[in-house]
C-alpha cells in the first residue's frame, strides 16, 4: 500500500471515530477547527480529504438504512414512516441534547436526502 494511501486511511479513521455521536452536537466553531485540521492533513499527505459533513452524512445515512432494514435492532421502531410512506416521522425530543442525538438527526438526514425510505414489513396476521 502506498504511503499516501496509508496516511489517508489513518487520518480519516481518526477523524471519523464516533462521528455519528459527536458531529450533530458539535458547534460551528468546533466544526471550523476540525475543518482546519483536515486542511492541514491534506497539505501533509498531498491529497484531498472529504469534508467532515460529507463523511458524517454518508455514514449516518448508511447506519440509519441498516437499522431500518433490521427489525431485530433495538432502534428499528424509532424510524417509522409517516402515513403517506415517503418520509420518516421525527421522534419527539424534549431537550436540545436529545434533538442532536443520532436517531432524530439521522431521521432528518434521511428525509432531507430525498432517497426513498425502505418500507417497514407489515405485521403478519393469521387468517
Amino acid at each position: 500500500m502506498p504511503a499516501k494511501a496509508s496516511l489517508f486511511i489513518n487520518i480519516e479513521s481518526i477523524l471519523t471515530l464516533s462521528i455519528l455521536t459527536w458531529f450533530p452536537a458539535a458547534t460551528v466553531k468546533d466544526k471550523a477547527k476540525l475543518q482546519r485540521v483536515i486542511r492541514s492533513a491534506e497539505r501533509v499527505i498531498g491529497c484531498a480529504l472529504p469534508p467532515l459533513e460529507s463523511l458524517h452524512n454518508t455514514r449516518a445515512l448508511r447506519r440509519a438504512r441498516k437499522i431500518m432494514a433490521d427489525p431485530s435492532h433495538p432502534g428499528h421502531n424509532l424510524f417509522t414512516l409517516l402515513p403517506h410512506g415517503r418520509r420518516l416521522r421525527l421522534p419527539k425530543t424534549g431537550t436540545e441534547r436529545h434533538r442532536h442525538s443520532f436517531f432524530p438527526s439521522a431521521a432528518r438526514l434521511v428525509n432531507k436526502s430525498g432517497l426513498p425510505c425502505p418500507p417497514h414489513p407489515l405485521p403478519e396476521t393469521d387468517h
